[in-house]
């Protein structure tokens, strides 16, 4: 059955979205922004009310952010446009042939539409010690909380993991003087997200600042006295000090639900352009899905605000009877210390690299290209050659090469 045949366009209808993150907060205030008027129920485990979550591991950790500077929306706005929040709820099972969920209260909501925005969690690592306190992981606003606490001067971090979010905890935790190792089993950091030219760049530059690495190191666990952390003991019988451990070894979808309720899930639940699972009443945006790519051809799962953005739009229009917007070319970014990494694309089927700028001078881009069309572009505190690495990609306009490499020349005139 198509959307529309399923009663599209109805501004009257229930929605119930679950999960309170970026992706679903955003999804309801899209709904109300597209003239849906019908009652929207918006359910949150967390007790707080949607909120960014990319500076948990910068301002927040710093002490510059807080959960009421970071709100989507001010706490007044939930009655204004008549949200109903259910914050502390936690949805059990979904009842696809009676439109409902139940919740772990023991309510039970009637929907017309049911919006999945569950997002995803932090991947344990299953080894002793890990459920020592102060071995954290960095998902939600306590988590934050908790890893602040434990940062200050003189205060060892062991990040177990080299990717975004480690790097921007160790930055956080050098800003607030605290020593920092990060632990990372392959050979270099980022190694599953950049390239080796953004790996060594960021790695350099964070050795640079004091911080130490241990790279295609094993973690075998964490030594602990009192119930609290001490130490990270690698595979080879080593054990580094520590009075707080980092886990960032990547997330994993919060399908259950879906997949309890029948939905298709593979690496997150399967949707389509307009963020629709093959359930016409069923919706699901943001960290939690398999989503197509137009652009590369395939399916994949993002984990980003753009993307939780995006997906919140999509299947706010197509709840609401609206064209679907403009299909959107995935981007990325990343503050460490005075760096601005911004990502446009991935690199699907790339053949070759052409690094333009100045590496040294920590203003450069790497662009990633299928013959002479970009694919991807990973930009260090350059801004232009993001912007317009972006139109390329989108416009699947071919570049010159010699052009593309030579920084005396615009990226207007590359882009030309």
């Amino acid at each position: 059955m198509a959307l529309s045949e399923a009663g599209t366009g109805d501004l009257n209808a229930r929605v119930v979205i679950v999960g309170a993150g970026h992706a679903g907060g955003s999804a309801a205030a899209f709904l109300r922004q597209y003239g849906h008027v019908g009652p929207i129920v918006l359910i949150g485990e967390e007790p707080l009310l949607p909120y960014q979550r990319p500076p948990l591991s910068k301002a927040w950790l710093k002490g510059e952010a807080d959960a009421d500077s970071l709100q989507l929306k001010p706490s007044s706005w939930y009655e204004e446009a008549g949200v109903s929040l259910r914050l502390g709820g936690v949805v059990v099972s979904i009842n696809r042939g009676a439109k409902t969920v139940s919740l772990a209260s023991g309510e039970t909501l009637p929907y017309d539409y049911l919006i999945l925005a569950t997002g995803a969690r932090a991947r344990a690592l299953p080894i002793p010690g890990a459920d020592l306190s102060g071995v954290l992981s960095l998902r939600t606003a306590a988590d934050a909380e908790a890893l602040k606490a434990a940062l200050g001067p003189g205060k060892r971090l062991a990040v177990i993991g080299g990717g975004y979010v480690g790097l921007e905890a160790a930055a956080s935790a050098r800003a607030l003087g605290g020593h920092v190792m990060i632990i990372e089993r392959e050979p270099r950091v980022l190694a599953r997200v950049a390239c080796e030219t953004l790996s060594t760049f960021f790695q350099d530059y964070h050795g640079a600042r004091g911080v130490a690495f241990e790279l295609d190191a094993g973690v075998a666990g964490f030594e602990g006295e009192n119930g609290h952390v001490t130490g990270v003991r690698f595979t080879d019988g080593r054990v580094v000090a520590c009075d707080v451990a980092l886990v960032g070894v990547g997330a994993i979808p919060n399908e259950e639900l879906a997949r309890d309720a029948g939905l298709e899930c593979a690496n997150g639940v399967v949707v389509d352009i307009e963020a629709r699972t093959a359930d016409p009443f069923v919706f699901a945006i943001g960290d939690l899905t398999h989503r197509p790519l137009p652009i590369y051809g395939r399916q994949f799962r993002l984990e980003s605000v753009p993307n939780a953005l995006e997906q919140a739009k999509q299947a706010a229009s197509a709840i609401a009877g609206k064209a679907m917007p403009p299909h959107e070319i995935p981007w990325f970014w990343s503050d460490q210390y005075d760096l601005k990494l911004q990502i446009a694309g991935l690199p699907f089927d790339a053949d070759r690299q052409v690094v333009r700028g100045d590496v040294a001078a920590a203003k450069f881009a790497v662009f990633h290209l299928k013959g002479d069309l970009v694919q991807a572009v990973e930009a260090v505190n350059a801004p232009p050659e993001f912007m317009a690495g972006k139109q390329l990609i989108a416009k699947r306009t071919p570049v010159s090469i010699e052009k593309l490499a030579d920084p005396t020349i615009s990226m207007k005139e590359v882009a030309a």
